[in-house]
């Protein structure tokens, strides 16, 4: 495949910034709100991801129970989630500073594309318009519109048990000659980015959730993050030289390490 029919390589990038959506870009996820809120509850929606995260159940089927047991339209969901999502206060300016500085942002979720695409808008402005999103989809079931009581499921983007695999995306890129390869860098924050969380450069995750305790089970190397203030200076100190993926990466894995120590 030519990097002319990859949609992040029009521009020639030497950088890719790879990240999840919900409770990654936002402050939290807006399928665990639906969830919670408008499907079966909070208790059944935990035990499936510990169920996914210790290997007993795929991805695929805990999500597809997810958003099965939300019969809300379609139409509904959406504003709900547009009342009530917030979005990390500095991902913005972190998106700001990519579009000046020909670093492509692509998003890789597990959630719906319509979902996606009316929270940016909403939360980060038109200018979110540049931004890729692979996701997942919506359809009605049959015989019924999306936009009535029980009338919409997922589409899911792939048949893997991951309902979409977000590695596949990103070793498109990975298998660029190295000529024309960009540094990927990827975000993350829970199960659904288990698929992509081997395949970059280097890997942000968030503090205190699901891929951290992954990446440390798995010896997948990473770093932590909190906001997106900390991954901007990160970004901007590679970008300029200053720093590499391999330090960053390395020192990561260190500054864990010690945070664990000192806990003991």
């Amino acid at each position: 495949m030519g990097s002319f029919t990859l949609p992040a390589m029009q521009t020639n990038p030497q950088f890719i910034f790879f990240t999840d959506f919900d409770g990654t870009i936002t402050q939290s996820d807006s399928n665990d709100f639906l969830t919670d809120n408008l499907g079966y509850g909070q208790e059944l929606r935990k035990q499936g991801n510990q169920d996914v995260l210790m290997d007993k159940m795929s991805f695929r089927d805990s999500f597809q129970s997810m958003m099965d047991s939300v019969k809300t339209p379609y139409n509904q969901c959406i504003k709900t989630l547009l009342e009530n999502i917030k979005l990390d206060p500095h991902f913005k300016e972190f998106h700001d500073w990519c579009r000046q500085n020909n670093v492509p942002v692509v998003v890789l979720s597990s959630g719906m594309e319509p979902i996606i695409r009316a929270l940016l808008v909403h939360l980060v402005g038109k200018e979110a318009d540049d931004i890729q999103i692979v996701a997942n989809n919506v359809a009605p079931r049959e015989g019924k519109s999306i936009n009535e009581q029980g009338g919409w499921q997922i589409v899911f983007h792939d048949d893997s048990h991951f309902g979409h695999d977000k590695s596949i995306e990103i070793r498109q890129y990975a298998k660029l000659p190295d000529s024309i390869r960009p540094i990927m860098f990827y975000a993350g924050d829970g199960v659904s980015d288990l698929s992509a969380a081997k395949e970059t450069d280097l890997l942000f995750a968030k503090k205190g959730h699901d891929l951290v305790t992954y990446c440390v089970r798995e010896n997948v190397p990473f770093t932590e993050f909190e906001s997106w203030s900390s991954i901007l200076a990160t970004v901007k100190d590679i970008v300029a030289g200053k720093t590499t993926v391999k330090h960053v990466s390395a020192q990561g894995v260190e500054d864990f390490k010690k945070g664990v120590e000192v806990k003991q």
